[in-house]
């Protein structure tokens, strides 16, 4: 039976650029017939490149937080011509997950751990610094925390100790005090109101750099929200008990704090002899893909096939 798409729904997945595709195609290896497992299949990009060579015969299962974007996955994947299966969870179950499906092993897996577009161009789940909306941050919205809870109930000490973990924000005593005492006076319930609690925070002179001085701020947040880094490591360490024999291991980041993971994981597997290095460096997208997608400018790839 095929899913209902709100049309607004719809407009997203017209916008969907999956990033690097060539590349993440070339590092799966896909073949017909074969298994794959895609632990944060997003809007499906990936997925639907992934299921046109997987054919009739292969298998693929889509994990992800979001029940908006499954949705639209869903929708996409009933179009193609594969057997398919999708489960509103964090990837840190993806064992759970196959088990309940009688699979054993898979023999690709992909992380891409980008923020969809479907999340960042929504003003009301509250990820983008472009447009006003409530604190939010909830990749999955049934989860009972949001930024808000954090924004306002946190210690100032504990703030500042997200915002220089999980943000690498330079400044982050100063912001954690801006945000304790404008909160003293009033919740702060808004996007707009944190992004510009920060800017004034932020020193005169360090406010106009590449990025907007809130960026750091609100990384730091939606990964304390969402606990993305504690699930990255879960799920990095049951993913290669998940693999075949010669099966292949791809993750996207899109910031240093993940990357570094990823990086060190692989090479600790590879250093075991458990895997052999198929990306010694990240392979990082074309300026022509830059310019065509700029939100792929931050990417970054790396591989790894199971001995």
């Amino acid at each position: 039976m095929l899913l209902t798409i709100d049309p607004k729904m719809a407009e997203h997945d017209s916008r969907h650029i999956p990033v690097m595709t060539t590349e993440v195609l070339d590092c799966l290896d896909l073949e017909s017939g074969k298994t794959y497992l895609d632990c944060t299949i997003g809007l499906g990009g990936h997925a639907c490149l992934a299921a046109d060579i997987l054919g009739p015969q292969g298998r693929l299962i889509g994990l992800d937080r979001d029940q908006q974007a499954l949705d639209i996955a869903g929708q996409r994947l009933s179009a193609c011509r594969v057997s398919y299966n999708l489960a509103h969870k964090d990837f840190r179950y993806a064992d759970a997950v196959l088990d309940d499906l009688g699979i054993e092993s898979v023999d690709a897996i992909l992380m891409d751990l980008g923020v969809s577009s479907l999340q960042l161009d929504q003003a009301d789940r509250g990820f983008s610094l472009k447009a006003d909306g409530p604190l939010d941050m909830r990749m999955d919205q049934e989860n009972f925390i949001c930024a808000y809870d954090l924004v306002n109930s946190l210690s100032e000490k504990e703030l500042a100790f997200i915002l220089k973990k999980y943000g690498e924000e330079r400044w982050h005593y100063r912001i954690a005090r801006f945000i304790a005492e404008a909160r003293s006076r009033h919740p702060i319930e808004t996007t707009q109101e944190l992004k510009d609690i920060v800017w004034r925070a932020v020193p005169r002179h360090n406010r106009y750099q590449k990025i907007h001085p809130a960026t750091r701020t609100f990384q730091a947040i939606r990964i304390a929200v969402n606990r993305e880094l504690e699930s990255l490591e879960v799920a990095l360490q049951k993913s290669l008990e998940l693999l075949a024999a010669k099966g292949r291991l791809c993750v996207i980041s899109f910031h240093s704090l993940e990357d570094r993971i990823v990086k060190n994981i692989f090479r600790t597997w590879a250093k075991e002899g458990r895997v052999e290095l198929l990306t010694k460096k990240p392979l990082r997208p074309t300026e022509q893909e830059i310019q065509e997608n700029p939100r792929s400018r931050s990417a970054r790839l790396r591989a790894v096939q199971k001995i």
